[in-house]
């Protein structure tokens, strides 16, 4: 199983504090770092110091780092046009010499648009469809050739499709919990399917959807990663799982519940359970982004008996 470190900066993080958490996680062995894509703070938090761009900061990230991977765990499909998004990812795939990922969703939160002066559309998921389309086809058009699309929501016209990222294939991810449309566009665009905060029950009921829609696609289900993305509040002893879970302002049962929560012992029987389901990709959703401590626990006492 690989374990991947996922950030939530709107909550209120820096560059300076993501590049240090993105340094470490490379150090200590994680296989990624990714993180949101999000403009406002959520919850009880005021977010100082205020947002981060997300392509912006992998593309400093990437020049700062050497192995780990790098995306993002969703960009949102309303905050940038599609072919300027393929332009942003791909070059930045040729700033970290091909280590890019990019999970594009559709957005959903209508609050940070209304701050920032963004257009919320109401249908959401026929642009995101359509911006998987034009993004890969960009980056599938041969050097050369020229490519169009004539969408309800977008056109392009002869477009030389450039620049090409650095990687022959950027994995995209698509996730959610959507029943019918979103794994039938997980089946015909994704090399990987995350479910978020989801328990085990409901993410192998997902993934047995996605994997039923890429056969019915031409694809074998095991053509995708599966994955999840769930909260992480690990300590040694239980003072410091409740320390780690008052810093982020959770309860511990409730963390237990729905995350990865507790002992590097419960935390690695919970990842099995996840495994047994066909999870084979984790991401420790990191809150506080200050406790390099938790990220080597974990690294030290989790990753050698799942990795």
């Amino acid at each position: 199983m690989d374990l991947r470190v996922f950030t939530e900066p709107q909550q209120g993080a820096t560059y300076d504090t993501l590049l240090r958490v993105a340094k470490t996680a490379e150090e200590l062995g994680y296989d990624a770092f990714f993180r949101s894509d999000h403009y406002l703070h959520m919850g009880n938090v005021d977010g100082l110091p205020g947002p981060t761009d997300a392509w912006i900061t992998l593309a400093g990230i990437a020049r700062e780092t050497s192995r780990i991977r790098l995306g993002t765990l969703m960009t949102a499909g309303t905050f940038r046009l599609p072919g300027v998004l393929a332009i942003q990812v791909a070059q930045v795939d040729q700033m970290s010499g091909g280590r890019v990922e990019l999970g594009l969703g559709s957005g959903w939160y209508e609050e940070e648009h209304k701050a920032y002066g963004i257009p919320f559309p109401k249908e959401k998921f026929g642009r995101l469809e359509e911006q998987l389309a034009i993004v890969t086809g960009l980056w599938q058009t041969p050097v050369g050739e020229r490519f169009g699309y004539d969408g309800t929501f977008y056109q392009l016209q002869d477009s030389p499709a450039l620049p090409k990222p650095a990687q022959a294939k950027v994995p995209v991810l698509i996730g959610g919990h959507g029943a019918k449309r979103t794994p039938a566009l997980a089946a015909r665009y994704a090399d990987e399917f995350n479910i978020p905060f989801a328990s085990v029950e409901d993410s192998e009921r997902q993934f047995g959807r996605v994997r039923a829609a890429a056969e019915e696609h031409g694809r074998k289900g095991d053509d995708l990663v599966y994955s999840n993305a769930l909260v992480a509040c690990v300590g040694r002893n239980d003072a410091e799982v409740k320390r780690r879970a008052d810093a982020i302002g959770r309860e511990v049962d409730e963390l237990k519940a729905n995350g990865l929560a507790g002992s590097p012992a419960e935390v690695v029987e919970k990842l099995g359970r996840y495994a047994a389901v066909g999870s084979t990709r984790v991401y420790f959703q990191m809150l506080d982004l200050d406790d390099l401590d938790h990220l080597e626990l974990i690294a030290t006492e989790v990753m050698p008996q799942v990795a």
